[in-house]
């Protein structure tokens, strides 16, 4: 994850915690669990003068993945309540729902 001030890293963690804030139910980020676990993490494996850290590229990788998943399981819930179907219809629901009339229907 180099170094937390450098641009890929910083860019990835705010959109990490930008998916977390839209998926969170309280308004406070301090007191989520995950967000302090992931600062934990960029700050164990950022890269100082004392410390080099062979596994920057593997923990960006992992950061960006970790932002996909989160992002795409706030998408796939958004589309799913949105055209999630009602389960199956009847003969009438259906004809009526294209404007069709049943042979036995008055007309």
């Amino acid at each position: 994850m180099a170094s937390i001030t450098s641009k890929p890293a910083l860019v990835t963690l705010r959109k990490i915690l930008s998916e977390i804030r839209k998926q969170s139910t309280t308004k406070a980020l301090s007191e989520n669990q995950m967000v302090q676990y992931i600062l934990q993490q960029y700050r164990k494996h950022q890269t100082t003068d004392q410390q080099y850290c062979k596994a920057i590229d593997e923990m960006h990788f992992k950061a960006k993945s970790y932002f996909a998943y989160l992002h795409n399981c706030r998408r796939y819930k958004e589309i799913n309540t949105e055209f999630k179907g009602k389960g199956e219809r009847s003969v009438e629901d259906t004809a009526r729902m294209v404007g069709f009339k049943l042979p036995h229907d008055p007309k």
